[in-house]
């Protein structure tokens, strides 16, 4: 959540006499659509400080370079729109895990207030020497969500939820690449109906006793 009233205040731009302040949590919300809407390597500094309401020198002031500023994006893009991936993860089943991943994930990328696709996912395709670093934190974030999900699928063929020849690993890893395809699809401009046929069409070849 957006803790306005307890933000410390960072100076927006040098004037003469005190300087202006603006709120960093309204700056960085500012900056994190600017990403997710053109990628990192597409959002300049220009349309960065442009949508902050705030200069060069303030942005670098209160957030470091553009790198650290993705960085604190991307966590708040975390907080705030992948709550569902940690609440999925505590459904009593495997099925409903995956069905939980799968629908909070359309609510993401199809919400009428936010760009389409994923944030991660449109940052990570790029391939520049400016997006090396930042696209390898992505695959470690992401590396690091896919091992939290193949030990909730191996919990549930431990418990018997899932049949004894089901591989963890291999689930996990085809949910992650229908989620990722969802994404891109949402990207594209394929609508929402679309989008949910896929998910059906998932569940249904999800392993079952």
């Amino acid at each position: 959540m957006m803790k306005d009233s307890l933000a410390p205040a960072c100076p927006a731009a040098p004037a003469r006499g005190r300087p202006r302040e603006f709120n960093p949590d309204e700056a960085l919300a500012a900056a994190l659509r600017v990403f997710w809407e053109h990628g990192y390597e597409g959002a300049s500094l220009a349309e960065l400080t442009e949508a902050m309401g705030i200069a060069k020198p303030s942005l670098y002031a209160c957030f470091g370079n553009k790198e650290a500023l993705f960085r604190q994006a991307l966590d708040l893009y975390e907080r705030e729109k992948l709550r569902y991936v940690r609440t999925a993860l505590q459904a009593p089943t495997a099925r409903e895990v995956a069905e939980r991943m799968l629908r909070g994930a359309i609510d993401n990328i199809c919400s009428a207030n936010d760009p389409t696709g994923c944030l991660g996912v449109i940052s990570s395709m790029t391939c520049g020497t400016e997006a090396r670093a930042v696209r390898g934190e992505i695959i470690a974030r992401r590396a690091s969500s896919q091992a939290a999900l193949v030990e909730r699928l191996a919990q549930a063929k431990a418990s018997g939820d899932l049949p004894a020849d089901a591989d963890p690993e291999a689930l996990a890893e085809f949910l992650t690449a229908v989620l990722q395809g969802l994404s891109l699809k949402a990207a594209d401009g394929v609508g929402r109906n679309v989008l949910e046929g896929i998910v059906r069409t998932t569940l249904t070849c999800w392993p079952s006793h």
